[in-house]
């Protein structure tokens, strides 16, 4: 997942939008980027790298104005060189633009060809270039028009915030599939970032959701403008609670640690088993973990101990890096474990690589038995709206049985979560996006993309 931030009308928006994207490293590692608007020029600062690794104070030297749109990258679409980081910034008939993006476009390969075939000219394999060639191509008068006209070209999960050298333009898709928040700096500036959590970094007031369809215009000396593009048909992602938010974030009014907690609780009541210890994967198998021991009546204990300094193996782009990276930042505490049934509890199951490693590290470790428990239902189906599961044969529990899955990685039990668990966990007030698991991609984040022929462009 990457993230986004959006800030304006900030005396020190470079450094809100640094903060920001820094409580937001988790939701992508391979890049980051800032850019700032100064009311006459556009400036751009990117690298491969964490956020840390990117900026310093002469890259904030450079990033003047009180405007800023920044964002981390994990790829989905393109690769992950730093021609592939945003934000994307191009110079057009209008003057100059920025985009940050969240989300992935299902039809950005019709959109691509078309624009091929009219002389567009890509320089990345990114479903955000498209976003700027329908910008440019437009032919409509104003930039805020071309924005409309350039979101009825697209389908699927976007967050997007765009950048003029005066104006900020943040826009979220009518299925709201990714989160995207509103709040108020305490210097009288405005953010808008994918997670709260951003908000709590840089002492900002939060005001509310963006709505899914939802357009916000914001310019110098005015209140956010909002237009309503598309009519809502709320469907957000379930995996945002699952795995990808941070647990101290609110998405679209739902606390993601109280919801992974009752995860867990479900989980018990679901998937028992007889065990002496509960242990977590730590760390987003924390709050699960938790609600599971409470729902057993067993003790929990912080049993396996992550080093920070390695990133998430689920959004590493290659098999090889993601194997590497389980050795690196997971260690047993042999003294709790050694001689008790364990109870292992992760907030999802992908391929299965991680489950293994992790049930034979507890049995070298000493432990006679290793149940694992997943919060989260079996994922059996691709996802097309951002997250990293571009295949089917990808998925281990597109093929395998839980009991064949607990024998291919070493566990005397294996049991998830069900839909029903899952739904009700998070609360029936709204439906959600469960393509994962169902494989209904017309219900909860469906789209009908529009033929190459129809895009009109």
């Amino acid at each position: 997942m990457c993230a986004i931030v959006g800030i304006y009308g900030s005396e020190n928006a470079a450094k809100n939008a640094y903060y920001a994207l820094f409580s937001m490293q988790h939701r992508g590692q391979e890049s980051s980027g800032i850019s700032t608007a100064d009311g006459t020029k556009i400036h751009l600062v990117k690298k491969r790298g964490l956020v840390t690794d990117v900026f310093d104070e002469d890259a904030f030297n450079e990033l003047e104005g009180n405007c800023a749109i920044g964002h981390n990258r994990y790829s989905t679409a393109g690769s992950d060189s730093l021609f592939d980081a945003q934000p994307v910034f191009a110079r057009y008939k209008l003057g100059e633009i920025s985009v940050a993006h969240n989300g992935n476009l299902v039809n950005k390969n019709e959109v691509r060809n078309r624009l091929i075939e009219q002389g567009a000219i890509f320089q990345t394999g990114m479903d955000t270039e498209n976003i700027v060639h329908l910008i440019a191509k437009s032919q409509k008068d104003t930039l805020v028009d071309r924005i409309k006209d350039m979101i009825t070209k697209i389908e699927g999960a976007y967050c997007l915030a765009i950048q003029s050298r005066s104006k900020m333009f943040v826009i979220r898709d009518r299925f709201g599939i990714r989160p995207l928040s509103l709040g108020r700096l305490k210097d009288g500036g405005w953010i808008v970032a994918s997670e709260t959590c951003a908000f709590d970094m840089v002492e900002a007031t939060f005001v509310r959701d963006v709505r899914p369809g939802e357009l916000l215009i914001f310019e110098e000396d005015s209140e956010p403008i909002s237009e309503q593009i598309f009519e809502p048909d709320f469907h957000p992602c379930a995996f945002e609670y699952i795995y990808f938010a941070r647990p101290d974030s609110i998405i679209d009014h739902t606390n993601v640690y109280e919801s992974r907690l009752e995860m867990g609780k479900t989980l018990a009541c679901e998937q028992p088993c007889d065990v002496d210890l509960v242990l977590p994967v730590p760390d987003s198998g924390v709050a699960a973990a938790r609600g599971f021991a409470e729902g057993l009546g067993v003790p929990f204990e912080m049993a396996i101990v992550r080093n920070h300094y390695v990133g998430r193996t689920f959004i590493e782009p290659t098999q090889e890096i993601r194997d590497l990276k389980v050795k690196l930042k997971l260690s047993p505490i042999s003294s709790l474990i050694k001689g008790k049934k364990i109870a292992i509890i992760d907030d999802s199951l992908v391929r299965g690589t991680t489950s293994k490693q992790i049930v034979k590290m507890l049995k070298d470790a000493g432990a006679t038995e290793v149940h694992m428990r997943i919060a989260a239902p079996e994922i059996k189906y691709p996802c097309r709206y951002g997250i990293d599961t571009p295949t089917q044969k990808e998925l281990i529990s597109s093929s395998n049985t839980p009991s064949e899955i607990a024998k291919l990685i070493g566990a005397d039990s294996l049991g998830f979560l069900s839909v029903d668990g899952l739904v009700n966990s998070l609360g029936k007030q709204r439906k959600y996006s469960l393509v994962s698991f169902d494989g209904n991609y017309f219900a909860g984040g469906s789209v009908s993309s529009p033929g190459c022929n129809d895009l009109d462009l």
